[in-house]
């Protein structure tokens, strides 16, 4: 029988494209034929930091790449969020289309006609291939359930006068601190709690107008996929189910992937930067539950002077850590700590460019995390039973962080301002106070749900064969 053939295509940021690799090597192990589709200046990043056979590929699981419609640009980061999200509307449609109809007419016997379009959920564009080649499009939205929820009611804070804000000074006087009680799902959220698109004056804002728009596409989907599990965000899942009901919590993805033993897809992955595997190496040598895992993601900007006051206070603290600073951390500077640092931290203390952060979470040494809250931190670190320090930086990773410290009990969040004491005292408490003691244990809880949602008949197990079933093979 010819195999059913789904492209793959995920926002071309790094948060969004480990998910979506997740999400096609399972689908290729149950029998899909796999188009992933990378836009030209994330295809020649992997090519760099994977090697020249990287993408390859395999008869059954190709990659291809589309224009984004930016300016060429030989940077080794991650690029203008609004500019992407203007560009790929405008710019990439056209050439996915181009795509689709080139894989259906490649007269290749091992290339079947494309039967679905897997997209992300903020690549709506999609949609519109879809309508025009009658194929079924499922959206995949990336973060959590909770922040999707929070996307869905951007239009409804406008509405009702809480966004855009009348003055800048609203993000620091308490006017964040409102409290909403009208959105089902989210109890008692507060203003800061949303994703941090609605801090702005401009009722035109990029970010704003764009979030809106991809979040109204919910309804029009073939079917909407998460990658959560139903005991950890079943409220707000529920409340998603009134926009569109076909919804599969199918993760934590990671842990659903680690049952596809297949050597051909050990080579094919997703990282834009190269892994330093010395660091488990390192972790290695270190005790059970010692180490405080450092990572702020792919993303995240910081000043010179947090980063010098993040460093103080983890070396401060007297505890190990390995601390993950990409070299466009500080505002596309090379993140330098002075020497003094490096002097007293040398022998208990690891600072490297990136790395494999599954197998690190997995680790025994580890035994909290310091994390901007993205999503993919935040579910593999709940998967590993690992508690967390807070510190948000835009986007849903506010909502992530709210949900994390007060509905799930798991982290603490330490201020925007960040200053070394408070991250001392937060390391600290997290490795040996009362506090994360209790954090730990509640970690613990949520790991063993985590597993049990995966495992053969758990609920995530489940979803994913009904996705196929009833979504996949429907055409």
């Amino acid at each position: 029988m010819t195999k059913p053939h789904i492209i793959c295509i995920p926002v071309p940021l790094q948060g969004h494209m480990t998910p979506m690799m997740k999400l096609a090597k399972l689908l290729h192990f149950k029998g899909f034929h796999i188009s992933f589709v990378n836009t030209h200046y994330n295809h020649n990043r992997l090519l760099q930091s994977r090697g020249p056979s990287s993408l390859d590929g395999l008869p059954d699981f190709r990659f291809y790449s589309i224009t984004d419609g930016l300016p060429p640009c030989d940077a080794n980061a991650s690029q203008s969020i609004p500019d992407l999200s203007i560009s790929l509307g405008k710019h990439s449609l056209e050439p996915f289309c181009e795509l689709i109809t080139k894989l259906n007419d490649s007269g290749e016997s091992n290339v079947p006609p494309v039967s679905c379009i897997i997209s992300d959920g903020c690549m709506s564009f999609t949609l519109k291939a879809a309508e025009r080649f009658g194929l079924p499009n499922v959206i995949f939205w990336t973060p959590s359930a909770c922040g999707v929820l929070a996307y869905t009611h951007y239009r409804d804070l406008i509405q009702r006068g809480y966004t855009p804000l009348k003055d800048l000074s609203d993000i620091t006087n308490g006017y964040l601190e409102t409290v909403l009680d009208w959105i089902p799902g989210m109890n008692n959220i507060r203003l800061r709690d949303f994703p941090s698109f609605i801090r702005t004056t401009d009722i035109n804002d990029i970010m704003l107008n764009f979030l809106i728009k991809e979040s109204d596409a919910i309804s029009s989907g073939s079917a909407i996929l998460l990658n959560t599990f139903d005991a950890l965000e079943q409220e707000s899942v529920n409340s998603l189910r009134s926009l569109n009901p076909q919804i599969f919590t199918i993760g934590p993805l990671h842990m659903m992937q680690e049952d596809v033993q297949d050597e051909r897809l050990k080579h094919i992955g997703s990282n834009l930067w190269v892994e330093d595997m010395s660091c488990i190496t390192w972790l290695d040598t270190k005790d059970p539950g010692s180490v405080v895992y450092v990572n702020f993601g792919s993303i995240t900007v910081m000043t010179k002077e947090q980063l010098i006051e993040f460093g103080w206070g983890l070396a401060n603290s007297k505890k190990d850590f390995l601390w993950i600073a990409r070299p466009d951390i500080v505002g596309g500077k090379e993140a330098m700590m002075p020497n003094e640092f490096v002097q007293e931290t040398k022998e208990r203390g690891m600072v490297t460019s990136w790395c494999p952060q599954e197998l690190v979470l997995k680790h025994q040494a580890i035994g909290g995390f310091l994390t901007h809250s993205g999503w993919n931190s935040t579910i593999e670190s709940i998967s590993n039973g690992i508690p967390m320090i807070c510190w948000p930086f835009f986007s849903e990773q506010q909502t992530n962080c709210r949900y994390s410290c007060v509905e799930w009990g798991i982290g603490m969040e330490i201020n925007p301002n960040v200053n070394r004491e408070d991250v001392e005292a937060l390391v600290r408490e997290m490795m040996d106070g009362k506090k994360g003691k209790m954090m730990n244990k509640k970690a613990f809880e949520w790991k063993r749900k985590a597993e049990e949602a995966v495992a053969i008949g758990g609920t995530s197990y489940r979803n994913f064969d009904k996705l196929i079933s009833d979504v996949l093979l429907t055409k």
